[in-house]
């Protein structure tokens, strides 16, 4: 043990992975983590750390009394640049009725200065249309013939009013270099759906951006809730802004991140070499809390949207594709970025889309780099059996399927798919019994960062607190130790790093939870407090009246 200490955490409980794996869940005895530049460098009984005079030594003390201390929990997949533009305006978030959804839009239309040339919202779910062919008519009579931009709550697609559409001289026969689209009507005009990014674009492009420094502030505010919920990191998996580089370095110039990101930047259909080879350059970036590694790719987009990539198409005929115009393009980008030790993740949803991609995976060069998949919503036996042989590891997050999808397969993803395909819904269970590495997060902005919700469904398969609600699959449910682990050491376990754990000589990275996750309650866990949350061994987030500085 080193001489001098520069934290001193002591708790009744410290889930190290002995107790993780312990029938009980919890330490046998009041256990002492000490730190030193921002490492763990030492885990012992209270007793034992009295004994080696640690907290003599240590600059400073934290008792949390009877709290549990976890390695820090890391979302695996964020957008909190891309997130701030998204999530403009109005939330439309858990409004599926198609009159509710009409009414709260004409109520907000009508209280927006008339000079607002924009007006945004978010979270529009797919039901909202209510069985009809989505298009700007649910915005007849309610818009006021002003300019709508109006996100899907998956962020694949976005529903633009008539006025919209015609400001940003959007015509319907324009040609995209991915599988994005435009939704036409009968004559073969734009009916205001917008499907995927790049057709996004042509009347995004046309929304005045915040200021720069209101973004930094939103960024800090958002990094700084994130943090409050118990996350000590995420993976940002964009770079969709052009200036995210510029925000993070002056967040940074006026205060440390409240949390560390992981950038794993995009690369998009239509790449030239110069493009992989800046992706390369990227892998050099780095600020004090912020670094880039890895890149992100996309094989197909959303069930909801009828853009993923199925074996056979869902029941309007669509899902038929990769998002890729050649999917032998992917192939190429990911083999280059494997060559460089670079590792990548791809988002896939469709069960093709998945197959594409572990096939990938398993056809390339023996290595160490560890690859991941996103998503995986669907799941035939057959490509588990393809994952598993792939080696990927697989990032998957539960409230998509607990927030989006109803047990009785009412809601759009299962009518979409159909009764069989939406019974294979996000096999967290089947993919962690068969030892996939499986790490969990919440996608923010397509569902809400705070964890303890993600890990009470994870358990649970419905919304926590909604007992009156059936679960989805129960019987894809993890424990709670898998569920923990899927925000900790499987979460470094999927990115091939060490991490994770509290043992020495790991990073002082450590989440202090009120109640114990391994042995409360669900539902009672979504609820429960957090104390602190250590970055680095520097405390983040301190709620003064919880924690006695000794």
């Amino acid at each position: 043990m080193t001489d001098t200490i520069d934290l001193l955490l002591i708790a009744d409980s410290v889930l190290t992975p002995d107790v993780l794996a312990s029938a009980s869940g919890r330490s046998p005895e009041r256990t002492a983590i000490a730190v030193r530049d921002g490492i763990i460098v030492g885990v012992a009984s209270e007793a034992d750390a009295h004994t080696q005079g640690w907290p003599t030594a240590a600059a400073e003390v934290l008792d949390v009394g009877d709290a549990t201390v976890s390695a820090g929990f890391v979302d695996a997949h964020i957008h909190p640049i891309m997130g701030l533009q998204l999530t403009r305006g109005l939330d439309l978030s858990g409004i599926t009725e198609r009159e509710a959804v009409r009414s709260t839009i004409a109520a907000y239309v009508a209280e927006r200065p008339a000079d607002e040339d924009w007006i945004l919202a978010w979270g529009l779910d797919p039901a909202a249309f209510g069985g009809r062919e989505f298009g700007n008519d649910l915005l007849t009579g309610v818009d006021g013939g002003r300019k709508l931009f109006i996100t899907l709550f998956d962020g694949h697609s976005a529903l633009a009013s008539a006025a919209a559409i015609e400001a940003a001289g959007v015509r319907g026969d324009e040609v995209f270099s991915d599988a994005s689209a435009l939704g036409l009507d009968a004559d073969g005009r734009p009916n205001g759906m917008l499907y995927e990014f790049s057709a996004q674009d042509l009347v995004l492009s046309h929304v005045p951006e915040l200021t720069f420094d209101d973004r930094v502030q939103q960024l800090a505010d958002l990094l700084g809730g994130m943090a409050a919920t118990g996350i000590v990191a995420g993976q940002m998996l964009d770079l969709m802004a052009a200036d995210s580089f510029d925000l993070l370095e002056e967040l940074e110039r006026r205060q440390d991140l409240p949390i560390r990101l992981r950038i794993s930047p995009s690369v998009f259909p239509g790449f030239t070499r110069e493009d992989l080879e800046r992706h390369l350059r990227f892998q050099e970036l780095a600020g004090r809390r912020w670094y880039v590694r890895g890149v992100k790719l996309m094989i197909d987009g959303t069930i909801d949207n009828g853009t993923a990539w199925l074996f056979e198409p869902d029941t309007k005929g669509e899902s038929t594709q990769s998002i890729w115009l050649d999917p032998a393009e992917y192939r190429e980008a990911v083999r280059f970025f494997h060559e460089h030790g670079i590792p990548t993740t791809t988002h896939a949803i469709g069960d093709k889309g998945i197959a594409f991609v572990a096939e990938t995976l398993s056809a390339l060069p023996e290595s160490d780099v560890q690859h991941r998949i996103e998503h995986i919503e669907t799941l035939p036996d057959e490509v588990l059996d393809e994952i598993i042989a792939s080696g990927a590891a697989a990032s998957m997050q539960p409230t998509h399927c607990t927030l989006y999808t109803r047990a009785d397969h009412t809601d759009n993803w299962s009518q979409r798919l159909g009764d069989e395909r939406a019974d294979r819904a996000w096999r967290t269970r089947d993919l962690r019994d068969r030892g996939a590495i499986l790490t969990l997060g919440s996608d923010w902005p397509i569902a809400p960062y705070d964890p303890r919700g993600v890990v009470a469904a994870a358990q649970l398969r419905r919304p926590a607190g909604r007992e009156e609600v059936e679960p989805v699959r129960p019987d894809q449910s993890l424990s709670a130790r898998a569920a923990v682990e899927g925000y900790t050491s499987e979460y470094w376990r999927s990115v091939g790093e060490p991490g994770g754990r509290i043992e020495p000589g790991l990073p002082a990275d450590l989440t202090v939870w009120a109640l114990n996750p391994l042995t409360t309650d669900p539902d009672a866990f979504a609820e429960s407090p957090v104390l602190l949350t250590v970055v680095g061994g520097q405390p983040s987030v301190s709620p003064a009246s919880t924690v006695d500085a000794g």
